[in-house]
């Protein structure tokens, strides 16, 4: 009976890379199909084989790419789209989000009941874009924002739940925080 704990410590640390490399094989499937949506299913355009290619560096297995690829110019991605929302998390701190849905409806509501759940609020399109400069890398933030200590914590529980969130791809934010 010496072996049983040392297999259940296993099992749950498997488990949790499992439940890790899941989101991000979800996540880059979910890019290349809609890449492959705009590309016609031409695995030679620009943005579909810079998809592949940042798949294949995070090991995404080409089974799952291939299955992708064809989801995504056979038709059956669905409505498959981009989305990008603004609001305002704790202390005021503004936020983009960037996402891949399939049904914007759920996932704005979705977005909205978790800042609002964290002490914030989804703003307008445009409303905190100000505070951010558009980077290759994503936003990138002109106004940095010093938070307390308790909305740094309501700040990065809200990152926290937001990452976990299947349909969100960035997130980006003008809070400076520290560790202490």
């Amino acid at each position: 009976m010496s072996g049983h704990n040392k297999w259940s410590q296993i099992k749950v640390q498997k488990g949790k890379t499992d439940a890790q490399k899941s989101k991000v094989f979800s996540l880059y499937a979910k890019i290349i199909t809609m890449e492959a949506k705009k590309a016609g299913g031409d695995k030679n355009a620009p943005g579909l084989r810079a998809a592949i290619e940042r798949a294949k560096s995070f090991n995404v297995p080409n089974d799952v790419i291939d299955r992708a690829v064809i989801k995504g110019f056979g038709g059956e991605a669905g409505n498959m789209e981009e989305v990008v929302y603004e609001g305002y998390g704790p202390g005021g701190v503004a936020f983009i989000i960037k996402g891949i849905t399939d049904n914007k409806n759920r996932t704005t509501q979705e977005i909205k009941h978790l800042l609002s759940k964290n002490g914030g609020n989804l703003g307008a399109q445009g409303s905190v874009m100000w505070a951010f400069t558009k980077t290759a890398d994503g936003y990138s933030p002109t106004t940095p924002m010093d938070i307390s200590a308790n909305d740094q914590e309501a700040t990065l529980r809200l990152y926290e739940e937001l990452d976990n969130h299947d349909d969100i791809q960035d997130i980006f934010s003008n809070a400076t925080l520290s560790d202490e």
